[in-house]
């Protein structure tokens, strides 16, 4: 296998990764059984209600989406804008419709338009990183996404075993 395939098949598999790890995130709150769970049906339907400003969750749902928007540009690249939007378009639609039909967490607008803007800032994010390095570009992604994906995985399989906060005490 070549090394442009080599670092496509990389790529697919962090996305695919990234994908389940921010299924857990955002579904599941990152409980680990459905009893631990919140059990509620709540929509909202205006755009920040109750937020006096800027706080963690809306940065966390622009945060947790960049990574969508970079890993469509790695495997999309020729797509334009629209193209590599919709798919973060739908796949925050698709949580949020989840989350009211599964009662487990609040659908909200305001989730949605977060993720989108993180999605966008994404492939902003690409399109500078580009600019810069040019053919280079997905394999140095590759490359800390792969460092970043380890980390996740530690810190996720360190919370599930319930080992993070005894680590955090020490």
């Amino acid at each position: 296998m070549d090394q442009a395939k080599r670092n496509r098949t990389l790529t697919i598999v962090l996305f695919i990764i990234y994908l389940l790890l921010l299924t857990w995130i955002v579904l599941f709150k990152l409980h680990v059984s459905f009893a631990d769970m919140e059990i509620a049906r709540n929509i909202n339907l205006v755009p920040f209600l109750g937020s006096d400003g800027i706080d963690a969750n809306i940065i966390y749902n622009i945060v947790f989406f960049i990574p969508f928007g970079v890993y469509l540009c790695m495997l999309k690249r020729e797509w334009n804008f629209i193209k590599k939007l919709l798919p973060v378009l739908c796949a925050s639609l698709a949580f949020e419709i989840l989350q009211y039909a599964l009662a487990i967490g609040r659908t909200d607008v305001t989730d949605l338009i977060c993720n989108v803007l993180g999605g966008i800032a994404g492939i902003g994010i690409y399109a500078l990183l580009f600019k810069m390095l040019k053919n280079k570009t997905n394999k140095v992604i590759n490359i800390a996404a792969l460092a970043l994906t380890i980390c996740a995985i530690v810190f996720f399989a360190l919370l599930v075993t319930d080992s993070l906060p005894l680590m955090i005490r020490l």
